[in-house]
């Protein structure tokens, strides 16, 4: 069990670093254009980059939240932190752009499981006192 923690803790925590650092690279470095959107979609994202700064502070904590999953430094944080985002994830693509589904869900399912693994350091926010 302990080797598949680590490996699912380091696949999505490769992911998220992909994802943030891609982003770092388009955005400032003009790496690679922007991939092409349309309808609904394309009002979304025109609505996130119209705050002028809600996209830079996902990619930030994407970012911090994957080096600590790579790292394997404040997992049961670094989850808690990079639930709200996944939760917004899964729902732009499955009321947006649902064939992107297919590597979205795998990502919960695998955030799901190591949230499930790190219960014991959850369990006191939910007891009432």
């Amino acid at each position: 069990m302990k080797i598949a923690i680590i490996i699912v803790r380091t696949l999505i925590g490769l992911m998220f670093l992909f994802a943030s650092v891609s982003w770092f690279a388009m955005v400032f470095f003009h790496a690679f254009p922007m991939p092409p959107v349309t309808g609904n979609m394309k009002v979304f994202n025109e609505g996130i980059a119209a705050s002028g700064y809600l996209m830079m502070l996902v990619k930030i904590t994407e970012l911090v939240c994957a080096l600590l999953l790579l790292f394997g430094r404040y997992v049961a944080l670094a989850l808690v932190v990079l639930f709200p985002i996944m939760v917004n994830i899964v729902s732009v693509n499955a009321f947006l752009a649902p064939s992107g589904l297919t590597t979205v869900i795998p990502l919960l399912i695998g955030i799901l499981f190591l949230a499930y693994t790190q219960r014991e350091k959850y369990a006191a926010l939910f007891t009432a006192k």
